[in-house]
């Protein structure tokens, strides 16, 4: 992409601006989330936002292209994000994710694309995402289309998390509108956090299975799993730059260096 284009952001463009970005073959990044409570200091957004901007940032640094987010994602789960039990927290059947991604997918090769990375940041799309990406890869054929699918978090290395966590990590399960979504909201969209109203609840208690209906006491009642006090811009500022350098390296070498 050329380095004298106006921005990375696909909505952003003109059509012609697309066209030409086109041409030199760049990855397109789809952002995926979802519209669910993220207690009540974050926005309910905060599942697409995040990668959406760390999707811009690897796009700035790679020649890529940023697509529009997909702003829905897979039924908010009790245990991984508080479940259905909070007004906002709006979930898509499996099936439906995996057909839109299975359709923008499509759409995007239709106009020439051939590298493709989802980035995302929902816990639970990550096997509807695959299924949709499998479904596309059948449909386009054999017109050399190569797609990696990530979700941010899993590049969080040792050392940062060290540094985020000097009292040790309590583990990605429990970190739903805690300190590290907290920690980059902070530093992306400081506007969007309202930090004097962060819960200090303890950790959620919940057993190693799920049940229908979903129980309620299983979620403390402000939404988050367990406390983000320990969030700050710096934190934020910290993995935003270690996923720039480490998912940026990944997206290069799947995409270029492999050929």
């Amino acid at each position: 992409m050329s380095k004298t284009m106006r921005t990375h952001v696909m909505p952003e463009m003109t059509w012609p601006e697309y066209a030409e970005a086109l041409k030199s073959n760049p990855v397109v990044f789809i952002p995926t989330g979802a519209l669910e409570q993220h207690g009540p200091h974050l926005p309910m957004g905060l599942d697409y936002l995040v990668p959406s901007a760390i999707a811009k940032d690897v796009a700035e640094a790679v020649g890529g292209v940023v697509a529009a987010p997909v702003t829905y994602g897979y039924k908010s789960m009790t245990r991984s994000a508080g479940g259905p039990f909070f007004p906002g927290s709006t979930g898509l059947d499996g099936q439906t994710l995996s057909c839109i991604i299975r359709d923008i997918i499509r759409e995007l090769v239709r106009h020439g694309a051939r590298r493709i990375c989802v980035l995302d940041g929902n816990y639970e799309n990550l096997w509807f995402l695959n299924e949709g990406i499998d479904l596309a890869m059948r449909e386009v054929g054999d017109k050399g289309v190569r797609v990696m699918c990530l979700q941010h978090w899993e590049f969080l290395t040792e050392e940062t998390l060290g540094q985020v966590f000097p009292d040790g990590y309590p583990g990605i399960e429990l970190e739903h509108a805690a300190v590290l979504e907290t920690s980059l909201m902070m530093h992306y969209r400081p506007d969007l956090v309202l930090f004097d109203k962060v819960p200090d609840n303890a950790a959620a208690d919940a057993p190693c299975y799920d049940t229908w209906p979903p129980r309620r006491e299983w979620v403390a009642k402000e939404g988050s799993l367990i406390s983000a006090k320990g969030a700050s811009p710096e934190k934020g500022a910290l993995i935003a730059a270690q996923y720039l350098r480490d998912i940026s390296a990944a997206v290069k070498h799947e995409f270029y260096e492999l050929g």
